[in-house]
């Protein structure tokens, strides 16, 4: 058995979907279905009847590429509290259960849920928006640049 300790979880054993490899740097060891691996322990984790470690507890907000800053966000709190949660394991009943549905949502393909998170996690970017008026009424485009003249714009909305 291989004790599988990725994202910081240390009670987690491989019986198989794993070999160990010889590479440049070392033994190592090659995770045949890793997302399928990934999605097998998130679902395991969410359905656990304990609390989760602060471990658990980051290794699901990670699975999701949450920030702490974004999950604190979400949660009405600091990115401090959260890393605070996840260093020392006091997570909060109320956070420990809003990110077992987030997650189980996210795992189980919920568009509308994933394309909150991707916003989320986007909202500490800046986004430009060119706006253009169409038949049906105004319509946004966003872009990570701010446009440099108008024929940059021009050519953004061909």
């Amino acid at each position: 058995m291989y004790h599988y300790t990725d994202g910081g979880l240390r009670n987690v054993w491989l019986v198989n979907g794993y070999e160990h490899v010889q590479t440049p740097y070392g033994d190592g060891v090659r995770i045949q279905d890793l997302s399928g691996l990934i999605r097998a322990l998130g679902q395991a984790l969410i359905r656990q009847p304990k609390r989760l470690t602060g471990a658990e507890f980051r290794y699901l907000r990670q699975a999701m590429l949450m920030s702490q800053a974004v999950l604190g966000k979400a949660l009405g709190r600091s990115d401090q509290a959260v890393a605070g949660w996840e260093k020392h394991g006091k997570v909060p009943k109320f956070a420990d259960q809003l990110l077992r549905v987030l997650y189980a949502a996210h795992a189980d393909g919920n568009e509308k849920v994933k394309h909150i998170i991707h916003a989320m996690n986007d909202v500490e970017r800046t986004l430009h928006f060119i706006m253009r008026e169409t038949e049906t009424g105004w319509k946004a485009e966003a872009s990570p640049e701010a446009p440099q003249s108008m024929e940059s714009v021009e050519k953004a909305l061909t």
